[in-house]
């Protein structure tokens, strides 16, 4: 996969994540609060929005709500489990909170799904001992 490959796959991860934990918080998301949430102007993300409903991640209502598909929540709350365990990672070994979320960011896109796995492997028995 080239840099522009890569990087056009971690905007989606990172839209499709916002969404998501956007989705937590409020009665329904629209264009605008995502546009607020990754700190883009509203134009960008009307064309990002349109390539995500294209690729069926999203749909979105006659009141520009937006809503994951299957698919889309699917990827999007593997990258958001992938954020939470890195950044918990990184605060566990020291790592400020405020750095580690932003490296957490970075890095939750590059693992491999094996590495994943261990780090989540490890982060269990860590937690499994702390409650012993």
């Amino acid at each position: 996969m080239n840099y522009i490959e890569h990087k056009s796959n971690e905007s989606i991860e990172d839209y499709l994540e916002a969404i998501l934990m956007l989705s937590e918080k409020l009665p329904y998301v629209r264009s605008v609060d995502v546009a607020n949430e990754e700190g883009y102007k509203k134009s960008s993300i009307s064309v990002a929005m349109k390539n995500l409903r294209n690729m069926g991640y999203i749909t979105m209502d006659e009141h520009g709500h937006i809503f994951l598909t299957e698919e889309g929540h699917s990827i999007a709350s593997m990258i958001y489990e992938r954020h939470q365990l890195i950044s918990k990672l990184l605060m566990a070994i020291g790592v400020d909170e405020a750095i580690a979320v932003q490296d957490a960011c970075r890095i939750e896109h590059d693992l491999s799904p094996e590495t994943f796995a261990a780090i989540k492997e490890y982060i269990n028995k860590q937690c499994t001992r702390g409650e012993s």
